[in-house]
């Protein structure tokens, strides 16, 4: 019976301590949040620019509930696609310096849909290992050949891309923020090489766009890549932007095969106008509160030399991703439930999503965030991490 067989699977994640459960969150996102009837704070949201609650993005969201309804209706082809909608895609476009957009409604689908419109049989995609699993899903769902290069190894990549026949496309596809390790893809260098060697590039910005860039803009803007140099870029808009849904930038002819060939974009109902009011009230926000990002970048200069001098096993990133590592399984809980019990919700990942002896704490903090909450923060990591931890993080 598939009940055995599914109780035996619960049960070994249990035993590894693998076993995942929900919370139920009954405030707003914020700095301090309450969580299963706690108040704790909270250092795991991906929140980054302190957005989903403020205040022009719940007006917008409630003036346009009052002009176009809750649901959206349909899909976008059918009769979902409103003039908000219209609005934001043409607002993105202008955002990332592209010809233009295309909404989806989450960035899994975003990027499910675009690789396997794009690639298929005959077709080569190579994808670095430490992708997103919407990223690795589309590649084996294309049904192209796929490989997958050492993470930020430029040399490895060269040498897949050199030994590839001629016949078939190519889609070269990474993370431009590597969503558990917080580190950044080299995109200029895997531009080069697209460039170099025929491929088309593809960067997954859904931890980048908002946060990173002078405006705002994302990796992209960071690197100084325009369309020519990164023809296909992906943003997810419930992160940095604080509201929900993704998007897809390029050119007019990417945009185009999109919307004919793209089934999870082509079948899914357009996700409700008010959320993309509240969107096009977030893009605003980058502009006008452009220092929640040096805020930001403080509290991450902050954090970090407070772990250093308690020899915290950080690894590295200087975004706002700043993951802790710890290796066991059971460990990483253990110190998960005791910031907890400290008042502070920090999750800890294990495999699947990271590899055996990588599990880890992915802190992540947000503008929303004072010095005083990274003080507390460090504060309750200085007496749950165990010594040992601290110990071996010297020695490297």
């Amino acid at each position: 019976m598939i009940n055995d067989v599914l109780q035996r699977r619960l049960a070994e994640r249990h035993e590894q301590s693998r076993y995942r459960r929900r919370r139920v969150l009954a405030s707003a996102q914020g700095p301090r949040v309450v969580v299963d009837g706690r108040e704790l704070l909270l250092f795991c949201s991906n929140d980054y620019l302190g957005l989903a609650n403020h205040p022009q993005l719940i007006n917008a969201m409630q003036n346009a509930a009052q002009e176009f309804g809750v649901g959206g209706g349909a899909s976008h082809l059918v009769c979902g696609h409103s003039l908000v909608h219209h609005r934001l895609e043409e607002r993105l476009a202008e955002v990332t310096g592209r010809d233009r957009a295309l909404l989806f409604s989450t960035g899994y689908m975003a990027n499910l849909g675009t690789v396997t419109a794009l690639i298929g049989k005959g077709d080569h995609i190579l994808e670095d290992r430490l992708n997103h699993a919407s990223l690795l899903d589309a590649g084996l769902l294309s049904g192209a050949k796929f490989q997958r290069f050492h993470h930020n190894d430029m040399a490895d990549l060269e040498r897949r891309l050199q030994s590839l026949p001629i016949e078939g496309k190519r889609l070269i596809v990474v993370d431009a923020v590597f969503s558990m390790d917080g580190d950044i893809a080299s995109l200029g260098e895997l531009s080069a090489l697209a460039t170099k060697y025929n491929a088309t590039l593809m960067a997954d910005d859904a931890h980048g766009f908002g946060v990173l860039g002078a405006t705002g803009g994302g990796c992209g803007e960071l690197f100084g890549l325009g369309q020519e140099q990164l023809p296909i870029l992906m943003g997810t808009l419930g992160k940095g932007i604080g509201s929900f849904g993704a998007f897809v930038a390029g050119s007019d002819t990417l945009i185009e095969s999109l919307i004919q060939f793209a089934r999870p974009y082509i079948y899914t109902t357009a996700m409700p106008p008010a959320v993309a009011a509240a969107t096009l009230a977030s893009l605003d926000l980058l502009t006008t509160e452009s220092w929640r990002r040096d805020h930001l970048r403080d509290l991450i200069a902050q954090f970090r030399l407070g772990a250093a001098q308690l020899n915290l096993p950080l690894m590295i990133s200087n975004t706002a991703i700043q993951p802790l590592l710890v290796g066991d399984e059971s460990l990483a809980m253990m110190i998960s439930e005791s910031l907890e019990a400290e008042g502070v919700l920090v999750s800890a990942i294990r495999p699947p999503t990271v590899a055996v002896g990588q599990s880890r704490l992915r802190i992540t903090l947000s503008a929303a965030h004072s010095y005083q909450d990274i003080d507390a923060l460090l504060g309750a990591l200085s007496r749950v991490v165990p010594a040992e931890l601290r110990s071996a993080s010297q020695a490297l």
